[in-house]
């Protein structure tokens, strides 16, 4: 393995962790802690001095706005990098970074990296509740104002209520169940089942936020602790971000870690990786039965892999909503039996906004030098299915570090050729239509609040519809769980406001 061409081979040597679950927040650890935490047990773990760490890329921090975080953490540890690197908002972000410092170890432009986030959350939330100001660092409320979803969405796409994730994931789950000739019921029987296997691997792991199995009826059955949230998901199929997590990866190149006499055990080495996006806007998709950028980042990652047959022994497929998991696994072609994820999923692991993937990463690297197998696969995703990054992570070096070093990561080309044509938007169109598909927002009390749908007209332009929650007939036959309202008919006509309204024929 000592030769030449792996010497920049880029290792991971180092995974630190931490979940504070201190139940006063006015005694909770602030990001700047949990990182400072992650960064030591990163550097125990790979039995090195962090102050040799000579690149810093840090996950964006949305739980509290810092003026300069990486700076900050750099006083607190000692570390003198000849250069930082700071944000990025989605869930594929640990995996850009990573991917990042990688690359820059191949080229030879560093020797030592970090990468890390933190999240506290669940203290913010609770201070919030309570009426209390937090005794942590001064805000930076400049840093406060980043780029939301909202800044991303047509005018047309916000004003039908389709404002945040847990509003539009459906769509996607919705389509997809009928692509795949499921019921609805069937359906949701297979997410339920799918999470009930998630909360098995964290209930496992001792960073997990909730740690305890929970069954798949109590998962897919609506109740007062699980109540409905937007069609067809309950609160246990979504990604639970009131967490209180950090974690801290360390990468080197080959020949310092030999250097530093590490054990070739320890060292998890990434062979490369790819990305790819989908338009930002829901409405300029081409489909919504899965998604042309994740099957071409998931095919360049495959051929990343030495295994024959099945890619991967471990993967771990980004979790926000049942449907990512679902689409990943029927793209890779996995069975149904095969385990999603070695870390515990969004849910019950927690969510920690963009640094879930730092954490699956360090679960990856545990079950790689624990001789779970050979190869494993990263799958991420940012904003809502159109920023898709994978990693491959193997216990043998690439076989071309120099290609890793100059590779284009971007499966752009790939994506594009594979996508179809995107139909036009006509926002006011008033008439008959085809349902592409659909939701139903729900209150507290998992009440109806509103249904939106996405429909076609003949022409083929697609359009935005709202239903009335108290309009009981289509609202029954959006929820029905065992026929799809994909592709019924029906009309859109002029709403009490501005929006168009629809109406089954």
């Amino acid at each position: 393995m000592a030769n030449r061409l792996n010497n920049r081979a880029p290792v991971i040597v180092g995974v630190g962790e931490i979940t504070d679950r201190q139940n006063d927040p006015m005694e909770a650890m602030e990001p700047l802690d949990l990182l400072q935490t992650a960064a030591a047990r990163a550097a125990d773990d790979a039995g090195i001095d962090v102050c040799g760490v000579d690149l810093l890329h840090v996950v964006n921090v949305m739980s509290w706005p810092y003026r300069d975080i990486p700076a900050s953490l750099v006083q607190r540890t000692g570390m003198s990098p000849r250069s930082t690197s700071y944000g990025g908002i989605g869930g594929e972000m640990p995996l850009t970074h990573l991917h990042a410092v990688a690359r820059a170890i191949a080229r030879g432009e560093s020797e030592i990296a970090m990468v890390c986030g933190a999240e506290a959350f669940a203290a913010v939330n609770a201070a919030a509740r309570a009426g209390l100001e937090l005794p942590w660092t001064t805000k930076d409320e400049n840093r406060a104002k980043v780029t939301r979803l909202t800044d991303v969405l047509s005018a047309h796409t916000l004003e039908h209520g389709l404002n945040v994730p847990l509003r539009i994931y459906p769509f996607y789950e919705n389509a997809c169940q009928m692509a795949w000739g499921q019921t609805p019921r069937e359906g949701c029987a297979e997410s339920a089942q799918i999470w009930s296997d998630l909360s098995h691997v964290a209930a496992r792991n001792p960073y997990a936020w909730l740690q305890r199995v929970h069954g798949a009826s109590e998962i897919a059955e609506p109740s007062a602790a699980n109540r409905l949230v937007a069609w067809p998901y309950t609160k246990l199929m979504i990604a639970q971000p009131g967490v209180n997590q950090g974690c801290a990866l360390i990468v080197m190149s080959y020949a310092r870690a030999r250097a530093l006499e590490i054990p070739e055990n320890r060292m998890i080495f990434i062979r490369g990786g790819a990305t790819a996006w989908e338009p930002r806007d829901i409405l300029a998709r081409d489909h919504y039965h899965g998604s042309v950028a994740m099957n071409a980042v998931l095919a360049a990652a495959t051929k990343m892999s030495d295994k024959r047959s099945n890619g991967f022994d471990m993967v771990e497929l980004y979790s926000c909503f049942p449907t990512v998991p679902k689409m990943a696994r029927r793209s890779l072609y996995l069975s149904s039996s095969t385990p999603l994820t070695v870390t515990g999923g969004l849910t019950f692991f927690g969510a920690p906004l963009s640094n879930y993937m730092s954490h699956a990463a360090a679960a990856m690297v545990r079950s790689l030098r624990g001789g779970s197998g050979e190869a494993g696969l990263l799958y991420g995703q940012g904003e809502i299915v159109t920023k898709h990054h994978a990693l491959v992570l193997s216990r043998t070096p690439p076989h071309d570090v120099d290609g890793l070093a100059r590779e284009d990561q971007s499966t752009q080309d790939a994506a594009d050729a594979a996508r179809g044509p995107l139909p036009p938007i006509d926002p006011g169109y008033r008439g008959p239509a085809e349902i592409e598909t659909y939701t139903v927002v729900y209150d507290r009390e998992s009440k109806p609040e509103f249904g939106v749908v996405i429909a076609k007209a003949r022409s083929g332009a697609r359009l935005l519809a709202r239903i009335p929650g108290s309009n009981r007939h289509e609202i029954e036959i959006l929820t029905a769980l065992d026929r799809s309202a994909v592709g019924l008919q029906g009309s859109v006509i002029q709403g009490e406001d501005t929006l168009g309204e629809w109406v089954m024929a």
